[in-house]
């Protein structure tokens, strides 16, 4: 992972599991905000073009604590905040009026639609705390499952990479499956990342969990 001030690339963020409380007129907030893209599958194989850096995406953006802190120490980067919620992206809008950056923007939209959005755009895939989907009916929907990893195949501009955080082994043991059986290689793994001696902005799910104790998961793959 590469975050000197001086690279010239850009983040793009998506969808979060959190439970989260619905804010009154959070949509129309959003919606109007300078910060959001509204119409993102017209840049589709042009984000490149259109800022002139690298595309990185994350997908679980949630109240945007990692990806806003990204966007600080990284102000030569593009950030792209693509969630579901517009009550997490909300959050992220007031924080932005407040402390705005230039290399910060949203899209309020299913990590269902990524490959709608992007073609041959983006350099780096961020998983943080995804939704479980703990029942094996539903591992469909997971963001590693064959069906989300095959979508990912269009989005990346060259080299493909994935970097993935989560409390829930569960999650992490079939991530780790789904990684290598699409041809991934590991180029990081760590089981207890908080025991680690490496840089890492935590998300707001993450500080809350791992106050309770519970162990962080992450793995950074390629191709």
């Amino acid at each position: 992972m590469l975050y000197a001030k001086n690279i010239n690339c850009a983040i793009i963020v998506i969808g979060v599991y959190m439970r989260l409380k619905k804010i009154k007129n959070a949509d129309t907030v959003v919606l109007n905000s300078p910060f959001t893209i509204n119409n993102p599958k017209e840049y589709k194989g042009k984000y490149k073009e259109t800022f002139k850096k690298e595309i990185y995406v994350e997908i679980g953006s949630g109240r945007g604590k990692f990806i806003y802190e990204m966007a600080k120490i990284n102000p030569n980067i593009m950030f792209i905040a693509v969630e579901k919620y517009a009550s997490a992206l909300y959050k992220l809008v007031k924080r932005l009026e407040l402390d705005p950056v230039d290399n910060l923007k949203l899209v309020c939209t299913d990590a269902s639609e990524i490959d709608d959005i992007f073609d041959k755009d983006i350099s780096i895939l961020y998983l943080n705390f995804s939704d479980p989907w703990p029942k094996k009916r539903h591992h469909k929907r997971r963001l590693t499952s064959d069906i989300f990893l095959d979508k990912y195949e269009s989005i990346f501009f060259d080299k493909k990479e994935i970097v993935m955080k989560t409390d829930n082994q569960d999650l992490f043991e079939y991530s780790v499956v789904s990684f290598v059986n699409h041809n991934y290689k590991i180029k990081n793994i760590y089981l207890d990342l908080h025991n680690a001696d490496i840089f890492n902005i935590k998300t707001e799910y993450e500080e809350k969990f791992s106050k309770k104790g519970f162990r962080i998961y992450k793995i950074e793959v390629y191709k």
